[in-house]
This record gives C-alpha cells, structure tokens and sequence, in this order.
C-alpha cells in the first residue's frame, strides 16, 4: 500500500493555502505526511518569474532523487502556463493546472494502479468558478489564511498571473462564513484573507457583494479576533471601505499595496490602473483612518524602457510614502507578456545598482518606522518562542514583530509597551 506523501510549496499565500486543502484531502484518505522518501510527492509550483520556473522544476527533480519510484505529481501555475514543458519532464507522472486540484489524490491513485501518466491540464473557458478547497487546520495555529478569490482580470504588461490563474472568480460568502466558523472553533485568533486580486472580490457574483462585506462577515464570528488582508490594488481603498473596516474593530492596521514603480510613466507602461498622484491619496486616506499603519509595498527594479529619471522618481516617492517595509525584485522577463517586447530593456548591472539604492531607502524607512513605535502601545498576537533568549514573539496589527520577555502563552493577545530596537525588531513590556 502507498500511503505517504509530501507536498512542496512555492510561491504566493494563495498557493500555501491550496496546498494545505490539498493535504488535508490526502490525510482525510487515509495517507500520511512524510518529509523524504514519500510514496507520492506534490509539487505545487508558482511561475511569477523565470527564477520560479527554475526552482519548481528543480524541486521536481529533488523529489524524483529521493524516491525514483514515487508518484510525482505537479500543478499550479507553472504546469497551467506550460503543461508541455512540466509533462517532458522526467519524472512527471501527473500534470494538474491552477483549478482542479481537488482531484491531484485520485489522479495519484490512478497512476499507481494504471501506471500511466495523466495530463489534466484545464482551460480556464472549461473552469470559470473558484475551486470551493476548504481548510480546518494550518500548520501555524493562531493565523490561518482563507482563499476567498482567484483569478485577475488586470493584465499588467509583465505579469502571466492572468493567464495562470484565469479571470476573476470569488468564492460563495456561506462557504466563507462555514470555514471562519471551522476555523474559530480549531482555535485560530486571526484570518488573513487573501486571494489572487483580493480586492476584486465579489464582481462576478451579484451585484453589491464586496471585500468590505466578507470583512464584515467574517468579524462576526466568535473567536475571530482579528482579519487581515494579502495584497490590495490602492484604487480599492475608500472612505466607506476604511471606515468599515474600522467600525469591526477586529481589522488590522497593516495595508500591502503593491506600487511596482514610483514614475508615473513606468506604471503607464506597466499597465496599472493608476498613478502615483492616486496612490499618494489612497496612503493619505489610510493615515487618517489608521494614522498608526503599517504600509508595505511591492517594487520591481529595472522594468524595460525604465531610464535613470524613472527610477530617480522612484526613489523620490519611496521616500515621501516612507513605507514600513518594501519588497524589491529585479525584473524578470516573461513570455507572452507584453513587457517581454519593449525596449530598450535595462542592463542587468544597472538594475543592480538601482537595487542598491533602492535597498538603501528601504533600511532607512523601515527603521524610522520602528523607532516611530516607541512609546506606543500595540496589540500584539504571541505566536513563538523568540531568537531572544528567555523572550517570546509574535505579530502587532500593522504587522511588526514585537518581543517580551515573559513566558506568555502562545496563541494569546496581549498589549505590549514598546520600549526600544533590538535585532531591527521591537521590544516592549506587557501592559
């Protein structure tokens, strides 16, 4: 009898949260989780840059190395963008996309008794409703991801998501309702909701149904005590969207919105819905609601046509946003983007130096951030012993790790006094 499997992540949270459905389906039939030398290994591979292809198919081969004789199975967005390519690989026995991955257990059983390999990779014109996965325990046990929406119907000029994810789908708000229930009673305190385009939730169901309202929903439940977002797109955020979240008084003061570039001409380029003016607005509307939130970010260095004025601009606004934390990424090159045919593209030394830069204000930023915590009082969710010796840590609502010296209990939330910087993270005093 086969009975052992492991599944490798990579990639986003939407994927993390997939995979742990997926080994729950695996251990509700009767299978258990083994590190090395499984019967069965899932890859669930993420195809954001051309670095992320290289690492899920090195992680395929580091599968078939630990056990030539295992049932290799590989989906996500990876094998949904290049079935072909995922399936010539040696090894592969079951090739999956992005929406049908309830079914990867069964396809593994027929590969063990048919011994034959299965592609089943779906065209999004034949999947365009959410896959209804469900999760009731997660691997860290005080903050569980919900995936609540898929898809993007964006088209950013240099991102595949689209095509490896399909358009917007948002999963049914009862079904939503059901798994904040399962997971309160499992014990988790916080939900972070998250999705491929979270903020796009609700637009292919009936009219009126939004983010603000799974929000509001989702604070309703007992033991829930607070909900986080994954990223959002800063043209979402409103007055009535803030204050909303607000008035639940179980939402975190923590906002990633994903900037990309800070030169009006490069978000052109980049196809994004709006300019650095707007998102300049959408910050500014967020300190005023949450004046003590943290903002983090997303950049990437180096996208085609960027001349040394664009990327001045960006550090320019890099420093006027003063985030709390920003998430730089030399630009990767894919195939049927648009991206991929523009030029002039930038040289690879240049895009490093511009890191550099960038990486520079980004330190200065977020230990402004830190120091501007001291004195203050957060609410912060204990999750782990600390790398301080005799200290334990866990997470404040906007997001900053925060350690006391004393032996709380994980899984509770406690206000902390913050009294000085260590190791770059926060310390303080229980109140």
């Amino acid at each position: 009898m086969k009975n052992t499997f492991n599944i490798i992540t990579l990639g986003c949270k939407v994927n993390q949260y997939e995979s742990e459905a997926v080994e729950e389906i695996f251990q509700s039939r009767g299978y258990e989780k083994k590190p090395n030398n499984a019967d069965i290994y899932v890859i669930n591979t993420c195809t954001v840059t051309n670095m992320s292809d290289r690492k899920s198919r090195q992680m395929i081969s580091r599968a078939r190395r630990d056990n030539p004789e295992a049932v290799i199975a590989v989906m996500g967005c990876y094998s949904q963008v290049k079935p072909e390519e995922v399936a010539a690989i040696e090894g592969v026995d079951v090739v999956l996309g992005s929406r049908n991955k309830e079914e990867v257990v069964d396809l593994c059983e027929n590969v063990l008794q048919n011994k034959k390999a299965i592609d089943k990779v779906l065209s999004f014109s034949e999947t365009k409703t959410i896959e209804e996965l469900e999760i009731s325990n997660q691997e860290a046990m005080t903050r569980a991801y919900m995936k609540i929406q898929d898809g993007c119907n964006m088209y950013c000029s240099y991102c595949l998501i689209p095509y490896a994810r399909g358009n917007i789908s948002s999963r049914d708000m009862d079904s939503i309702k059901k798994e904040a229930r399962r997971l309160a009673q499992n014990g988790y305190k916080e939900i972070v909701l998250t999705g491929i385009h979270v903020a796009s939730y609700g637009k292919d169901l009936r009219e009126g149904i939004r983010l603000i309202d799974v929000i509001e929903e989702v604070s309703k439940t007992e033991g829930i005590e607070r909900i986080r977002l994954s990223s959002m797109e800063p043209r979402h955020i409103t007055r009535d969207f803030l204050e909303r979240m607000k008035a639940t008084e179980k939402a975190c003061d923590h906002f990633h919105l994903s900037l990309q570039s800070g030169s009006d001409e490069i978000l052109k380029a980049m196809n994004r819905k709006y300019d650095t003016k707007i998102f300049k607005e959408k910050v500014d509307l967020i300190r005023e609601v949450f004046p003590n939130a943290g903002l983090t970010t997303d950049i990437i260095v180096g996208f085609p046509t960027e001349t040394e004025k664009n990327h001045e601009d960006t550090k320019d606004f890099v420093k006027e946003i003063k985030f709390a934390k920003t998430h730089l990424f030399k630009y990767s090159k894919r195939d049927g983007t648009k991206a991929a045919s523009m030029s002039p593209e930038v040289n690879g030394n240049i895009k490093k130096e511009r890191l550099k830069e960038l990486e520079a204000i980004e330190e200065v930023n977020r230990l402004n951030f830190l120091k501007n915590q001291i004195g203050k009082t957060l609410s912060v969710l204990f999750e782990s012993k600390s790398d301080m010796d005799g200290f334990k840590s866990g997470y404040s609502t906007n997001y900053l790790r925060v350690n006391v010296e004393d032996n709380i209990a994980d899984n509770e939330i406690r206000d902390v006094l913050i009294t000085e910087i260590k190791n770059d993270e926060l310390v303080g005093k229980l109140v």
